[in-house]
């Protein structure tokens, strides 16, 4: 869900009872104190790895002040920056990259202002030291919080784990789409509780918008939060919610300890995208073009080439032995080059491993009422025409790994959206036609999010999100996920 916070009210109790809210919040302060804990214990292994790497079992000289002191100080001024940061905010933990940039931020501010201070102040702690653990220190920062993030996901998709109780008020339309939104997916931790339609469409029986409550309506969104246990109230569209009646909203909410968020009709645009600006009173917000060419795409096509020719230097071997294997199991070419549609829609021929028999495109008529997805494109689970070599390859999806032949010519990228074939393209409509305005990857968001497993709706979706809101940080990350994907096998077929 793309929102905005609105208002966040100060988190006061009720006079004479418990705020709304409060086991949240008490799990919430719960998954805080783990995080301190975490950063905690990954800064003092840094500090200490950065010791011993730097003097090992050497007596350090030449410093004025002893690194008996110098270590716990840097500690505690560390944890102090990443408090600074905002590095704990219920706002951006357990969801989202502003978590990881903020600690990032934190740790390379402090850097820079330890290296400015120590030269105007000649104390002479040793560079190297601090170098490796400031090193050390960011990138264990960013892996503990990731793995305490992923613990966060598996319990909130079991339906544990810290989430926000949401009453979401709106029009019948809007509530449910918003509803749909949120559950799609549950590890962002905005747990539906209840809704608030006009009045208009109550009825003097209990109500259900799907298997959500209608608990009351736009007079008494206050009270319906408090009686459900809400903590977040989320306002969606509705033709009876003016501007008025959604500020008088947030001063009824004021001290009841419930947040108020909005969410705008624009969806699927990414953060960095979005900027709120206020203008004659109003939150105006303001969505950047998506960047489809400039300097930044220049860098994506350098690392992108880069890291192709390093990764085919290294693999060569590996794909020397998957060649011998697939040449062994079946007749035919080892290689199979598929004509796909690249950027701006011209075509060109992906190279992959083959993983089916050689008379496969003549035998997929014959399999076409077996589809098992929607769309555009033909998936079968156990597709006959698979070898058994091949369906090893695609379990692991060592099958691609010829494309970053592919990437190295410039004809795809690292980071993209699937490569679709000609028959595909020729069945675009207007908007999915907006996913060849950048190159095709060799892995993306559908990819990290399930693959096969994902509808056609879901996969143009993501992939259109991609084209939209990329950047170089939202490439390493999904690279990085890309890892996990491949080892669990999740809809690899």
């Amino acid at each position: 869900m793309t929102s905005a916070t609105l208002l966040t009210p100060a988190r006061t109790s009720r006079p004479g009872g418990e705020r709304p809210g409060a086991t949240t919040r008490a799990a919430e302060r719960a998954y805080i104190r783990v995080l301190v804990v975490l950063d905690t214990a990954v800064l003092a292994v840094a500090i200490l790895v950065g010791y011993l790497a730097r003097f090992g079992d050497e007596q350090p000289s030449g410093s004025e002040i002893p690194y008996v002191v110098v270590a716990p100080v840097l500690l505690l001024v560390w944890l102090v920056s990443l408090k600074a940061m905002r590095c704990y905010d219920d706002q951006v933990l357990g969801y989202g990259a502003d978590e990881y940039r903020r600690v990032s931020a934190a740790s390379l501010r402090l850097a820079g202002g330890i290296a400015i201070a120590g030269y105007i102040a000649d104390v002479g702690v040793s560079r190297g030291f601090l170098a490796i653990s400031f090193a050390v220190g960011t990138i264990g920062l960013e892996v503990a919080r990731f793995a305490a993030r992923k613990r966060l996901h598996r319990a909130r998709d079991r339906g544990a784990g810290w989430s926000r109780k949401v009453l979401v008020v709106g029009d019948t339309a809007h509530v449910l789409e918003l509803v749909h939104t949120l559950r799609r997916e549950p590890y962002a931790g905005y747990q539906v509780v209840g809704a608030c339609i006009p009045d208009a469409l109550l009825a003097p029986v209990p109500q259900r918008l799907g298997d959500v409550p209608v608990v009351g309506s736009f007079r008494g969104i206050p009270e319906a939060a408090t009686a459900i246990g809400a903590d977040t109230v989320a306002v969606t569209a509705s033709g009876e919610l003016t501007a008025t009646r959604l500020r008088r909203l947030g001063w009824q909410l004021e001290g009841t300890g419930v947040d108020l968020v909005v969410a705008p009709a624009l969806t699927d645009v990414a953060g960095p995208r979005i900027h709120t600006r206020p203008v004659a009173g109003l939150p105006l917000i303001h969505v950047e073009a998506p960047e489809f060419r400039g300097a930044r795409k220049l860098v994506k096509g350098f690392v992108d080439r880069s890291l192709s020719l390093i990764a085919l230097l290294l693999l060569s071997p590996l794909l020397a032995v998957l060649a011998l294997a697939i040449k062994l199991d079946s007749r035919g070419p080892v290689l199979f080059r598929q004509t796909r549609v690249g950027q701006g829609g011209e075509e060109f021929g992906v190279f992959k491993f083959r993983t089916m028999v050689v008379n496969a495109d003549a035998l997929l008529a014959e399999l076409a009422a077996r589809n098992e997805t929607d769309g555009l494109m033909f998936k079968m689970r156990d597709d006959p025409r698979v070898t058994r070599t091949g369906r090893l390859l695609r379990r692991w999806s060592l099958d691609e790994l010829p494309q970053l032949a592919n990437v190295l010519l410039g004809q795809m990228s690292l980071v993209g959206p699937r490569p679709p074939l000609p028959s595909e393209v020729a069945r675009y409509d207007g908007d999915v036609a907006r996913r060849l305005l950048v190159k095709p990857g060799m892995t993306g968001l559908w990819q990290v999010s399930g693959r096969s497993d994902l509808s056609w709706e879901d996969g143009i979706r993501l992939d259109l999100y991609y084209v939209e809101n990329w950047s170089l940080a939202a490439d390493l990350t999904i690279l990085w996920k890309t890892f996990g994907a491949v080892l669990g096998s999740r809809g690899a077929y």
